[in-house]
Order: structure tokens, then sequence, then C-alpha cells
């Protein structure tokens, strides 16, 4: 009976002590147990003392305060975030800001919680301004699409090309605009503008700067005969004056010279070099346009620039690579190709310029190159 009575008295004294215990604790809950925000910062540990009160689309935030746990949808604007468990906790939520557009714009933050409850702070969204990375082609006749790459390309959009012209555009995506190019576009940069800022490209449209090779006339030693000066209905159209097409099969280590020679026979097109390239050279890009309508998939193609003399130990430029017929724009920094080069000169007179085609593998070649040229990865002040 002893046993009994004592048993019901730790029985009732352990539900009054959880009961003023559960008081207790909910007492003492920061805020009376209701969510609150303190601040938000970025998510790196070593900045966490950098408070925001605005971020950008894509980017994560750390949402710090009391009584978070019970989150269950996060809202930037009217856009959702995402919310993932395991980056959730009592104090703290890291999430990431939505990077699709709002429709209504409230500057705030509103979390929902499990038990219908919602708590707002204020946060702008910064919307990223036009980013400009690429075209296709650099070079698009007057009146075809000319593909811009890039990113945050929202709608209203302009594409306005250098010569003040307004392109019509045919679609617009996130990352990728097609425009027809318009009548009076000049070689320069092109400007994109939405309703969230205006940015100019660091390449040129048309780039005309710097060109080293060109058949605009043909200059050097090897293989006037692959310079086109008329397109015909069976060849590519000519985008920037004459261009050179090698339609031929090149054997395996075959030794086919396309274009080049030493400055004295190039003339003086063979100076076109920026001094600051050949000092500089990660501060450039080596570029020019080309067309395959048989696809470059054996063998290999080397280039020899820069220089003052003959040099064997050529950059190569490796297959596979096909553009289905159409001009397209290769871009290669021009640090890879000087290192390979050893270019570190600075030569007055000219450098000496070479395009091979000697390597392993038959290669039945029908390819078109035009507007070889270094010229700087950033945009000129």
């Amino acid at each position: 009976m002893k046993i009994i009575f004592k048993s019901i008295v730790l029985l009732v004294f352990a539900i009054a002590l959880a009961t003023v215990y559960t008081s207790c604790s909910e007492d003492d809950l920061p805020n009376n147990g209701d969510p609150m925000i303190k601040y938000i910062r970025v998510p790196d540990p070593a900045s966490s003392d950098s408070l925001l009160v605005s971020g950008f689309q894509a980017n994560m935030v750390v949402i710090v305060g009391e009584n978070l746990k019970d989150a269950v949808e996060i809202w930037f604007n009217d856009q959702p975030g995402q919310l993932v468990s395991t980056f959730i906790t009592n104090t703290t939520i890291f999430t990431v800001v939505p990077a699709d557009i709002p429709e209504v714009i409230t500057n705030k933050i509103t979390i929902v919680f499990s038990n219908g409850k919602t708590l707002e702070h204020d946060f702008v969204v910064e919307i990223s301004e036009p980013e400009v990375i690429s075209m296709n082609s650099e070079y698009v006749l007057e009146g075809e699409l000319a593909t811009i790459r890039g990113n945050f390309f929202y709608e209203p959009l302009t594409v306005t090309f250098t010569g003040g012209v307004t392109g019509e555009l045919i679609s617009v995506d996130d990352q990728i605009i097609e425009v027809e190019v318009p009548a009076g576009a000049q070689p320069g940069p092109i400007t994109i503008t939405t309703n969230f800022g205006e940015t100019e490209s660091d390449f040129w449209f048309r780039d005309n700067r710097n060109i080293f090779i060109s058949s605009d006339p043909f200059t050097g030693w090897w293989n006037a005969a692959y310079v086109v000066t008329s397109p015909g209905a069976n060849d590519p159209p000519s985008i920037n004056g004459n261009y050179i097409r090698v339609k031929k099969v090149v054997g395996a280590w075959a030794w086919t010279e396309v274009a080049g020679g030493p400055a004295s026979a190039m003339g003086e097109i063979s100076k076109n070099i920026p001094d600051d390239a050949i000092l500089n050279p990660a501060d450039y890009n080596f570029k020019f346009e080309v067309n395959t309508l048989l696809p470059y998939n054996n063998n290999v193609i080397k280039f020899n620039f820069g220089i003052s003399s003959e040099n064997n130990d050529e950059y190569k430029w490796l297959p596979p690579y096909d553009t289905k017929g159409v001009w397209q724009t290769v871009v290669i920094p021009f640090e890879e190709v000087a290192a390979k080069l050893n270019i570190e000169t600075v030569n007055p007179d000219g450098y000496w310029t070479r395009i091979l085609m000697h390597g392993p593998g038959e290669l039945d070649a029908d390819i078109s190159f035009d507007n070889f040229r270094i010229v700087p990865k950033v945009l000129e002040d």
C-alpha cells in the first residue's frame, strides 16, 4: 500500500513538474514564441557581419531571427523562394533569392509558418542589368539574324547597334536574343537596354580592329587561289569582302599552307597586332570567323603569328568543329596562343604569319576563314 501511495505521489509530482516546466519554457521563449527576423546576412561565416537590406537574383542569403523552424513558405515580392528543411533552424533560414522577375513589387520578404501565421521583413530584390557575353557570329549581314548570348534579358528590351540604329527583336529569352540586323549598323559595340539597366558589349559587332590576315587584298606567299572574291550560289556568303576557302582533301600529315608569309610579303597588315597584346597577352583574345560546309573532324589546323620568323611549334586548333554552313566567331584567349608560340617581343617591322593544315587523319575539307584579329577582351574606354 505504501508503494502504491508513493508511486501516485511521484506521478502527481512529475505531472506538476512537467506543467511548471512547460509553462516556464513558453514564457521564456524569445518574443513569446512568435517568429521574428533580426537581420539578413551573407552566408559566408567570415563575413557574417555583412548585413543586407537587398540582394541580387540567384544569390544565397541567411535570414537570422527567432522561432523560425516552422517556416513552410518564403516569398520575395510575389516570387516563391526555396525552403529546404536541412537549411532551417530555429534561428536561421538559408535560402536563395529567386531569379524570376516579380510582377508585383512589394520590396518585402514574407515567411509563412505551419500554423498559418505570416511574417514580413523589408528586403529589396536587385534586378540585374543585362549581361552581354558573346554573339554566335560577330559578322552578320543587314537583314540577317544575329544571335546574342548573355543573361538577364528581360523584356521590354532593345538592341542598339553602333550607328544608333535599333534591331527588330525576333525572339528573346533570359539568355539568348535573336535580332534582325538593321540598315546602318556600324562596326562597334552593341548596347542592350531593359527596364533594369543598360549594358554595352565588350566585343565589337563587325569587329574590324587589328586584322592581321585579310584577303582584301590578298598578300603573302601562299595560295591566292583559296581566296573567294565573288561568291557563287554554292559558296558561303561574303561577310567582310574576300575570304579564304579550302575545299580539297587534305591527306594525313600533308603540308598544306593556307595563307601567310614573312612580314615583307604580308605588307603593312603584318604590323596590326598591337604592341600591348604582345606584352600583355592575357588582356586580349584571338578571334576569327569560320564556316564549315563539311565538318572539320580530322587533321590539325595550326597558327603561326606574332613572331619574327618561322616557328613550327604552332598553336594547334584541334578538331572537331562544325558550323553546319553558317559563319561563326571563334574566340581563343590570346595568352594560350602566346604561350605556345613564345610570343613576347614587340617587332615594329611586323610579324611572320602562317595558317597551316598538317596533322594525323585525312580531312575532306570545305572550310572558310575570315578576319583573323587580336582584340581586347574588355571594352576600351
